[in-house]
């Protein structure tokens, strides 16, 4: 058989259940010019396949891009956790995926918008999942807001366009917003390609090491490309010229052998200096000052292989910060906890009851679960019993690797009820002004004064419009100034 020119033979076109079909063109009909035959299997197939190929798109996070890669140990980090990924001289394969927050599967790129940075470690002793942003902290502190705040970034119901104004309207009612929002109008909001940006936990973890001892932790991905931005004027042409100019330059990347790397370290505070320290150390919206906490080197991750079908690979891929491994655990960051059941349901929505099936999911690692059944169910349970305890064999939970590292809440509740109190630094607005006076230099002021007004122009009402100047008055006093002079106001 030839491909239509005869130059080459191919395949012959097949059934889904692998029966062969005479023709790629033309259906079955009552003669010639007939009416189509309702049993021209090959036909139907193909349009019923076709009004399902879609998935829902992902609410949150629903334009991105990634790719498979490794992550390799470079320091010996065992002292703190006993974590098989985490270990000297270990080279694990891993899958990331970069995306933009608000914007739908089809958006531009190039939004002024925070970025997910999310990984996923086929490690020994299961898959470990890290889901973050190019941000160190978020909009909130609680998981009851997350709902609101994110249609408040999505379309207005009414008019079907995205709004600066319910944005502004939601981020100046929610203090606690404010030091993300200072991270999002600065230049880390526009990042030059995904691979010019850092990528961060923003969550604190629990790691335990062998011998059962405790300290939290926090992650951050440096770019090893160096960060870069874009301007707005950059961005907006982009937005028109190449909607998908991340997306293309991580692939193109990659083809070229170009691969590119992030290095891993970790902030790691002790057990008990969290019931003392000067704020909450679980609160997403605050950093821990490397002054107080350094960074750790721990590896390096890169980036070396496009996915074989993007469906397959990234739009099915499931990430959940529910998937822990033996020597991480979480902590009592809220967020995190709230996270930690939405991201799974999610999945079991978007993608089916068995997503953990499917080929950028599957572990690398035999399972020996009793979840059984359900929709598109490939492999039985191999439990010798579908339910436990039994005696035919079945398995039995048995950790080896030591204490569970989320034991946090049976032992320390002290501790946590004290990290959860009032501490001396909680406030909202004070890291977002270090983060002005002390971070930005004069350059990067002024390119955070254009950026919050450009945006601010874009219909966002009186009411809201004062507020905005009100709030990044209690960020920075000049800064606030600055900007409603923009405006053509002192008030």
């Amino acid at each position: 058989m030839t491909n239509g020119s005869g130059s080459a033979r191919v395949p012959a076109t097949t059934t889904n259940a692998g029966a062969q079909v005479e023709s790629d063109a033309h259906s079955l009909t009552v003669g010639p010019d007939g009416p189509v035959l309702l049993h021209d299997n090959h036909l139907i197939e193909k349009m019923a396949q076709f009004n399902r190929e879609r998935v829902p798109e992902r609410v949150v996070h629903a334009k991105g891009g990634g790719a498979y890669g490794h992550f390799r140990v470079t320091q010996d980090v065992s002292q703190f956790t006993c974590a098989d990924v985490f270990q000297p001289k270990r080279r694990t394969r891993m899958l990331a995926r970069f995306s933009s927050v608000a914007g739908e599967h089809g958006s531009p790129d190039t939004w002024r918008d925070p970025r997910g940075f999310a990984l996923k470690f086929y490690t020994q002793h299961g898959n470990y999942d890290m889901v973050g942003n190019n941000t160190p902290v978020f909009f909130m502190r609680d998981p009851m807001k997350f709902q609101d705040f994110i249609r408040s970034q999505k379309r207005d119901p009414h008019t079907n366009l995205r709004s600066n104004d319910m944005q502004w309207d939601y981020w100046t009612l929610s203090p606690e917003s404010a030091h993300q929002v200072t991270w999002l109008m600065g230049d880390r909001g526009l990042p030059r390609t995904w691979r010019n940006m850092d990528g961060f936990s923003s969550h604190t973890y629990m790691w335990v090491n062998a011998a059962g001892e405790k300290v939290w932790v926090k992650y951050h991905f440096r770019t090893d490309q160096g960060n870069e931005h874009l301007t707005d004027a950059e961005a907006e042409r982009l937005a028109g010229s190449d909607a998908d100019h991340y997306l293309r330059d991580l692939h193109d990347a990659i083809e070229r052998r170009d691969a590119p790397s992030w290095t891993l370290s970790v902030q790691v505070m002790p057990f008990a200096d969290a019931a003392g320290y000067r704020f909450n150390p679980f609160d997403l919206t605050k950093v821990w000052p490397h002054s107080d906490y350094p960074l750790i080197e721990v590896g390096r991750m890169t980036l070396d292989e496009n996915p074989e079908n993007y469906h397959i690979h990234i739009e099915q891929a499931a990430f959940e910060p529910s998937n822990l491994v033996p020597g991480v655990g979480p902590s009592p960051d809220k967020m995190l906890l709230g996270r930690m059941f939405s991201y799974p349901d999610a999945h079991r929505y978007r993608i089916g009851t068995n997503y953990h099936e499917l080929p950028p999911n599957r572990a690398v690692v035999d399972l020996h679960s009793y979840a059984k059944d359900g929709s598109m169910r490939q492999s039985p349970a191999r439990t010798g019993a579908v339910y436990a305890p039994n005696s035919y064999g079945g398995p039995a939970a048995d950790r080896p690797q030591g204490p569970d590292p989320a034991s946090w809440w049976a032992e320390a509740g002290e501790l946590v009820h004290a990290a959860a109190t009032l501490h001396a630094e909680d406030d909202d607005y004070g890291q977002a002004g270090s983060l002005v006076r002390n971070v930005l230099d004069d350059a990067g002021r002024e390119r955070l004064v254009g950026n919050i007004t450009g945006h601010l122009r874009k219909g966002v009402s009186g009411p809201v419009l004062a507020r905005a100047f009100a709030y990044w008055r209690s960020v920075d006093q000049a800064l606030g100034d600055a900007v409603a002079a923009q405006f053509g106001t002192q008030k």
